[in-house]
């Protein structure tokens, strides 16, 4: 228990001395909210009214998809792994360690923003704080089960920055952040589905902001949840303790189960 306490201190630190964790974590997303918070309501009005939810949820994709990968992948082809593999340290420590750091970077990046925005932008705070943090805490896990997934199936650091874009850009533009669920055409708004931020945005309106839901909100919340679990779960199943160790690699396309939940929710 103490190893592990120190493996968690360990990591947490590394998120903020380490230059790009602490542009990921901090920096970036608290930056873009700053930005977005000045400019966005002066060209769309209605903007204000989801500063709170987009701009967590940007966070929390920051730090996620950007930010968790890189450094699991990193240390794999280091041989970081190979050594905590003969130290007795287990896979399932190796990935629930920085997954629990990255959580409580994102709590603390969440509680600046939510605290900030009705002073600096006048933002409407959410009407029901406890579906508030119930929707942040299944979009952060989530993400950080899908963030633990990619770091595990990637081959590479190069890969690791197309795999994470190919969900990161996506959910900018059809997650909900910067335009209503309801104003996507029909069929982008199915696509739009598949997205964790689309979920997340779906339940933060219907449950917490006093909005409405474009489909059921509860849904999208279990939805959340259960893909979460299951990434991480299928990441622990591909985990690979070696880079160079091609003989017992299992095929990489299981991660696809992860998003079984998502399509679940078009049949709600």
């Amino acid at each position: 228990m103490n190893a592990l306490i120190q493996h968690f201190a360990f990591e947490f630190r590394t998120g903020i001395r380490n230059k790009n964790l602490l542009m990921l974590n901090y920096l970036f997303p608290l930056g873009f909210y700053l930005m977005m918070g000045f400019i966005m309501p002066e060209i769309n009005p209605l903007f204000r009214d989801t500063i709170i939810p987009s701009m967590v949820a940007f966070a929390v994709l920051a730090a996620t998809l950007l930010g968790l990968p890189d450094p699991l992948v990193s240390a794999r082809e280091a041989g970081i792994f190979r050594s905590y593999k003969i130290n007795g340290i287990p896979a399932l420590a190796i990935l629930v360690i920085p997954a629990l750091t990255t959580l409580l970077h994102l709590v603390i990046v969440a509680a600046l923003m939510v605290f900030s925005a009705p002073l600096l932008f006048d933002a409407p705070v959410a009407q029901h704080w406890g579906a508030f943090a119930l929707v942040f805490l299944a979009f952060a896990v989530a993400s950080v089960g899908i963030g633990v997934l990619i770091g595990v199936i990637a081959p590479s650091t190069r890969l690791t920055v197309l795999f994470s874009q190919a969900l990161f850009l996506p959910s900018m533009l059809l997650g909900g952040m910067m335009m209503p669920l309801d104003m996507l055409p029909e069929a982008a708004g199915k696509v739009a589905r598949l997205l964790p931020a689309t979920q997340a945005m779906n339940a933060f309106n219907g449950l917490a902001m006093g909005g409405t839901a474009v489909f059921p909100a509860w849904g999208s919340v279990a939805a959340l949840f259960a893909s979460g679990l299951a990434a991480f779960a299928l990441a622990l199943f591909l985990f690979q303790w070696d880079s160079h160790n091609a003989a017992r690699r299992r095929p990489a396309l299981l991660a696809v189960l992860a998003w079984i939940p998502y399509l679940a929710t078009l049949f709600l």
